[in-house]
């Protein structure tokens, strides 16, 4: 007996402890009043609230969580998970050190070979909506892609050299104009055949590259005024003999000036011999397969099943909607265009509003292009469910789009467009349901106190109702004499 009492006793005295908190919580609780509850309530829901709006905020700005950030960082390494601080072994660190060098690659900008012109399109924009369509970063790009082509190092030594110099420089395009003229004031431009001839006798120097790259850019934007003005084959033939008398210059992409113009004329047999050629955006390549899919019907399509051309079309437009994912919504005018930047990166949105911004005429010309488009784009996601870990005909989706995109666009009136779209993180939803769950207990115990005062005391019966079982059971169990000891003791 005494063995049994001793090995009991501690269990009893903790059940014993147990009683007495409990009923030392029913009686504080029978003396609440509903106050207490809405302002219990009210306290909740406020500061839930304060905490998603700092989480929605948190993950606007940074694109995560703050509590799973906080809990990886910090809680992770105290539970035993891997310490992010220890030192890295060699192997490990140069494996950073390649991924960062190969996500710079990746997020290298471009020059957009269809851009407008500043003074005819860009500034007229400005004018009229009182918007800047082209960012800061964008424009300094631009003026460094100047500096680089147009200037060399012997300009100090000619007057005329030292102003442009100058000119390059200038952020007002009026100054730009001013200098300019003040240069060709001071020094009159050579022909074409005397251009030649100083670059014959001069062995490929410093002033003979950069007066090459003058001559490409001028007469390539004279093409391209063609190709406005609808001269198109004028256009084509300026392009294609630019191409055959500078062949090396692949810096200037000249030859997606002459696909924009093949396009035009609906030349497709030359398209296709062009997109052989060069690499080229991949939507080029849909849309000449999507020629060969006149009039396309899906529900013939699920009567008769694919045909050979529109299998080969369907390929091409996931290759292409894999490359670049954001060009879909608007070709089929589901997200608005802007103006086009000066700087495109590869893959990214500022890449789809350029191309769209000048093909999507070409688009629609081709009757059943669209409608094949709209039909086939979504199956691509369904093959490559995790982007940015692995590709399917492409390697992975680069991480670093967004940011650079966010550099080249408007973002004061343009949404950037995000792939592959973030999800919300499990705290910001939980926030958001525990703010709304307590701010409509808080209301509805203001409106029904005495209701929701029973229902308040009803939820906690049920919730110690197992305790109260357990002690039940004890009782019924024990002997009421050692119930009795054990309560004196």
């Amino acid at each position: 007996m005494c063995l049994f009492l001793s090995a009991a006793a501690p269990v009893l005295l903790s059940e014993l402890v147990c009683s007495g908190v409990f009923s030392a919580v029913s009686m504080f609780l029978n003396t609440l009043t509903p106050k207490f509850y809405v302002a219990l309530t009210g306290t909740s829901s406020l500061i839930s609230g304060l905490i998603l709006i700092f989480e929605w905020w948190y993950f606007r700005k940074y694109g995560t969580s703050f509590i799973e950030q906080v809990s990886v960082s910090h809680l992770r390494p105290l539970l035993g998970g891997v310490d992010n601080s220890a030192p890295n072994s060699p192997s490990s660190s140069n494996g950073d050190a390649d991924s960062s060098r190969q996500s710079v690659s990746e997020c290298k900008v471009w020059r957009n070979p269809l851009n407008l012109f500043r003074g005819a399109e860009y500034n007229r924009y400005t004018w009229v909506t009182g918007r800047e369509p082209l960012t800061y970063y964008d424009m300094n790009l631009s003026a460094q892609d100047h500096q680089t082509f147009f200037t060399c190092d012997s300009d100090h030594l000619r007057p005329a050299d030292a102003i442009m110099q100058k000119a390059w420089r200038e952020r007002n395009p009026q100054a730009r104009i001013t200098a300019a003229h003040e240069a060709l004031d001071l020094e009159e431009c050579y022909s074409q055949n005397q251009f030649l001839e100083r670059c014959v006798a001069v062995t490929l120097t410093v002033e003979c590259r950069r007066d090459t790259n003058v001559l490409v850019y001028i007469k390539r934007r004279l093409a391209m005024c063609s190709r406005k003005l609808g001269r198109t084959r004028e256009a084509v033939k300026m392009m294609r003999d630019l191409m055959k008398e500078f062949p090396l210059l692949s810096m200037f992409n000249i030859h997606e000036n002459l696909l924009e113009s093949l396009l035009e004329l609906q030349n497709y047999a030359d398209v296709q011999a062009v997109l052989a050629k060069y690499d080229v955006c991949q939507s080029h390549v849909s849309l000449v397969w999507s020629v060969c899919v006149c009039r396309f019907s899906p529900e013939a399509a699920s009567r008769r099943g694919l045909s050979t051309a529109e299998m080969n079309a369907v390929e091409a437009i996931h290759r292409a909607v894999e490359f670049n994912p954001h060009v879909p919504k608007y070709l089929l005018e589901m997200k608005s265009l802007i103006l086009p930047p000066e700087h495109i990166l590869k893959r990214g949105d500022s890449e789809a509003i350029a191309y769209t911004f000048f093909h999507l005429q070409h688009w629609k010309r081709v009757e059943g292009a669209l409608n094949l488009l709209h039909c086939t784009w979504e199956g691509t996601f369904r093959m490559i469910p995790y982007p940015l870990e692995k590709g399917h005909l492409f390697y992975p989706y680069p991480v670093c789009t967004e940011t650079a995109d966010r550099e080249l666009l408007p973002t004061v009136f343009h949404e950037v467009s995000v792939y592959p779209k973030k999800e919300l993180p499990f705290f910001i939803l939980f926030t958001a349901g525990l703010c709304s769950f307590t701010a409509m207990l808080a209301l509805l115990t203001h409106q029904f106190p005495e209701l929701m005062g029973v229902f308040a005391k009803a939820f906690l019966s049920t919730l110690f109702a197992p305790l109260n079982f357990i002690m039940e059971k004890v009782e019924s169990i024990l002997p009421s004499s050692l119930w009795h000891q054990l309560t004196r003791i």
